[in-house]
């Protein structure tokens, strides 16, 4: 049977077609399946056609309605001319795109969208956002491809049109900063685009409605703006953008699409969480998280390069293994920086433990190396990795940066059982109002509170210090009576 198929596979003469089996009578066609010969006579011969009569003269057709994704002709009496596009690249198209969709309802595509990537494209966008107060709003970045983060592409939904502003291309954007700066933001996630911005321009929100905040606040299992939409709209994403290179040009009209639906649908989804908020009255509470997350959005990135190394099980290590951990982590972030990728792109974390355990082990540089690959760049960067792991076995430990003392809190007795009494409360608390418990105060914050309850209203929100006001073990006069 084998040899049968493959001969007939790679047979040279051409197989016979089979007769066709003549169909019951019983069979019906399918009423969007039609013959190629026409109608079969009943006893299976074919009867001569009737000649055809002529046909009248057929009307101008009207032009067609583009498919979703395809560029559609030039349209001299579009309203919105050569603003709407569905091509990333301004040097190979023509001077109009009208990149047009059906009506869209929440939890559909959206109906257009406008990519600007000429100044000369800024104007309407401008004018739009002078007629709102409120803009909904996201980032595109590379930072899973370059050592350095760069915004690539900004996303807005204003007053129903989608707006995607190219960042790769030299544009006046200062107008741009300034009229945001007066409006009402709608984001998603916004910690990192609000520190990306700060970085860029030193953009400050002047208010903001985080809808993965509010999801947080109504105890949802999963906040991610797929899964909130899932849930809503009934609607899947496609998260292939997620990893996408941003900084690549010509954008695909996959990758607009998906950087348009990024903020197509958080308008409707800000209102159905707002209604939620409001019926359990926690309105007041998400006002405060947006405050707090634009205060800490401009502190920027973090750039502590001196304690940035302790990466992984960092507190197993003691002597020589921790010096090995601060030369190879160093060495990673030099050919990250010369070969412009993130770091994690030349070896990821586990690999620096991994070697440093091994040195910590009392493992030679030769059995160490021996174990190593690093894929097509072995030979390129094996050398450096040998020097940087003989530096680190030569360096004494103590010389090593020290962490600041602020991090190492070491409790008493009665602060560790004041603490897991706390703990137990704001648990019993998170329960009781179906909350995540860390919401209200985090273990952290919980260690800081054991040994200063006082600070309280200064460390916390003033929605999360009502919850736990009453607590006993955060009463000043027992709390002094444990230490």
């Amino acid at each position: 049977m084998l040899k049968r198929l493959i001969s007939r596979l790679f047979s040279t003469k051409p197989a016979a077609a089979p007769a066709a089996k003549p169909a019951p009578a019983s069979a019906k066609a399918h009423p969007r399946q039609r013959s190629k010969s026409g109608p079969a006579a009943d006893d299976g011969s074919r009867s001569p056609r009737p000649p055809r009569e002529p046909r009248e003269p057929r009307a101008p057709r009207s032009p067609r309605q583009p498919r979703h994704g395809e560029r559609p002709s030039h349209r001299s009496d579009s309203p919105v001319g050569d603003a709407f596009s569905s091509s990333a690249s301004s040097s190979s198209r023509e001077p109009a795109h009208d990149y047009v969709r059906p009506p869209s309802r929440p939890g559909e595509r959206p109906p257009h969208f406008m990519l600007i990537d000429r100044p000369d494209q800024l104007a309407p966008f401008y004018a739009a956002l002078d007629l709102v107060e409120e803009v909904a709003m996201d980032t595109e970045a590379d930072n899973m491809f370059h050592f350095h983060t760069r915004v690539c592409l900004l996303q807005f939904l204003v007053a129903g049109e989608v707006y995607l502003v190219d960042l790769m291309t030299p544009l006046p954007l200062e107008p741009l900063w300034e009229r945001l700066a007066t409006k009402h933001l709608i984001m998603h996630g916004s910690d990192f685009d609000i520190r990306l911005l700060w970085e860029l321009c030193r953009f400050r929100p002047k208010s903001i409605f985080d809808t993965m905040l509010a999801a947080q606040l109504l105890n949802r299992p999963r906040v991610g703006l797929g899964a909130l939409l899932e849930q809503h709209f009934g609607l899947l994403l496609d998260k292939s953008g997620q990893k996408a290179n941003w900084s690549k040009r010509p954008l695909t009209p996959k990758l607009l699409d998906y950087a348009s639906l990024d903020v197509w649908h958080l308008p409707a989804l800000r209102d159905l969480l707002t209604a939620e908020l409001a019926r359990l009255d926690r309105l007041d509470w998400l006002d405060q998280q947006c405050r707090r997350q634009i205060e800490s959005g401009l502190a920027g990135f973090p750039r502590d390069e001196e304690n940035a190394w302790r990466v992984g099980p960092v507190d197993r290590l003691r002597g020589r293994g921790l010096a090995v951990l601060h030369a190879i982590w160093h060495w990673r972030q030099k050919w990250a920086e010369e070969l412009d990728t993130p770091p994690f792109k030349v070896v990821n974390n586990e690999f620096l433990s991994a070697v440093s355990a091994a040195a910590e082990q009392g493992d030679s540089v030769e059995s160490i190396l021996a174990q190593v690959n690093l894929g097509k760049r072995q030979d390129r960067l094996l050398p450096s990795l040998r020097t940087a792991l003989l530096a680190g076995l030569e360096r004494d430990p103590s010389t090593l940066p020290r962490r600041p003392r602020a991090e190492r809190i070491h409790l008493s007795a009665a602060e560790i059982a004041r603490q897991d009494a706390l703990k137990a409360y704001r648990d019993q608390v998170g329960a009781r109002i179906e909350l995540d418990p860390t919401l209200i105060a985090p273990r952290a914050t919980l260690v800081i509170l054991c040994r200063e309850p006082a600070r309280l209203d200064e460390i916390l929100l003033p929605w999360q210090a009502d919850l736990l006001r009453d607590a006993p073990e955060l009463k000043v006069d027992s709390a002094v009576s444990l230490t």
